[in-house]
């Protein structure tokens, strides 16, 4: 038996004991988590560190060390989204419906756990904290693998997740952690049919597409964001510069950042160096069509096709100046990943056109892009942004961790 398949048959083993546990039993084992992980701060910061330290020596950018880095105030909120499950309704077991068949069988369709889920993930450690408590609360065992830039601080947190389940009454096994980083054992993952009910990438559109090309395992893809903001003619300036702003600088190594920028003509001239003055704070580098830099001058880099397609996550914002709102749709037919898409609008019929055409998981009228977030949307943590249409789309909470099954109740029938 290979590493992979032992770490599959120990979850399978784990998960029917975790399937069947009443909510309260649950709820317990969160507790639990969220006290160990307050209480074993220091070492998941002296961890994290030693990743840190890694990264700056392979020169990571700023925003993907600030992607990677803990202190306390981030573990805090950690351990307070895990706390948030609590609180949140169970799906398993619910009834989704039901009927009565002339023949008298009685057939209820209930929510149940997926059973072994199986998440690649690249350098946010919080996700190991997230994805394992949101498979504890849906009934589902979990194999975690984190990337390489954080393996210590990964490792450390599901250690010691691991034993707040045990002091809860699971097996430790309910929350295992790949501790091989190869690219082998990696693969090896994607095609542990026998073991894995689903495999869930979060990270890079790198990631996603070596995924995508070698799991043999259901998939569901997440994460990659090439997010749009659109001003309309109609915009309020000072809205569509703090909700521009909001979208790529207040975080702009996360999927839900915004890359391109899309501007009416007939408000392009008094909104772009608005824009720009309130970027410029925080040094981003736009990237614009000839029209963008007609206004702003040769600061802006000429945009090359390409532009339009990348995922930053980084202070640079690609820009362009476009004829009407169907101009922007269609670019943002073209370009986008089906993330999160934005208009900024007062003019009702637009705003309506927007959210019918464009088809991407979150759509959004005057507001940031930075809310499609599982915390945001009232689902607690997130195992992730779904940016496909099966099984789940957008940011998928407990709900999505779950699938249904038939009871079907008889008295001798036969057909």
């Amino acid at each position: 038996m290979t590493y992979i398949e032992s770490l599959g048959a120990k979850a399978c083993e784990a998960k029917r004991i975790i399937a069947v546990a009443d909510t309260g039993r649950k709820n317990n084992a969160l507790r639990e988590i969220a006290a160990a992980l307050r209480e074993d701060s220091g070492s998941i910061i002296s961890a994290n560190k030693i990743d840190l330290e890694a990264a700056r020596e392979n020169g990571m950018s700023p925003s993907m060390q600030d992607r990677l880095m803990l202190n306390e105030a981030r573990i805090e909120g950690i351990a307070g989204s895990v706390e948030e499950l609590i609180n949140l309704e169970d799906p398993v077991g619910k009834v989704e419906s039901g009927s009565v068949r002339p023949n008298g069988m009685r057939i209820t369709k209930v929510r149940v756990p997926m059973g072994v889920i199986g998440i690649i993930y690249e350098s946010r450690p919080n996700v190991t904290a997230d994805a394992a408590a949101l498979c504890l609360k849906t009934g589902n065992a979990v194999i975690l693998r984190g990337g390489k830039e954080a393996y210590h601080s990964n490792k450390c947190i599901c250690g010691i997740m691991r034993s707040a389940a045990a002091r809860a009454g699971f097996p430790e096994d309910i929350i295992q952690f790949v501790d091989d980083t190869t690219r082998e054992v990696t693969t090896e993952l994607m095609r542990c049919s026998k073991y894995l009910d689903l495999l869930i990438p979060r990270g890079g559109a790198g990631l996603i597409k070596a995924v995508t090309q070698n799991a043999t395992v259901p998939v569901i893809e997440t994460g990659v964001g090439n997010c749009h903001v659109y001003v309309d003619e109609s915009a309020d300036i000072e809205m569509a510069v703090n909700i521009t702003d909001n979208g790529k600088t207040q975080r702009p190594s996360v999927c839900n950042a915004v890359e391109t920028l899309l501007v009416h003509k007939n408000i392009a001239e008094k909104f772009l160096p608005a824009v720009k003055a309130k970027l410029d704070e925080h040094n981003v580098e736009l990237r614009g069509c000839d029209r963008t830099r007609s206004i702003l001058g040769e600061c802006v880099v000429p945009a090359k096709e390409e532009d339009y397609a990348v995922e930053f996550l980084d202070y640079i914002l690609a820009v362009k100046v476009v004829d009407s709102i169907d101009e922007a749709i269609d670019h943002i037919s073209r370009y986008s990943t089906g993330h999160s898409e934005c208009i900024v609008t007062n003019d009702l019929a637009n705003s309506e056109k927007f959210k019918r055409e464009v088809d991407s998981a979150c759509v959004y009228v005057n507001a940031s892009t930075r809310f499609t977030d599982g915390g945001m949307f009232g689902f607690g943590a997130e195992i992730g942004i779904s940016t496909q249409k099966l099984h789940a789309r957008g940011p998928m909470g407990l709900y999505e961790l779950t699938s249904n099954k038939y009871l079907i109740d008889g008295s001798g029938q036969i057909r």
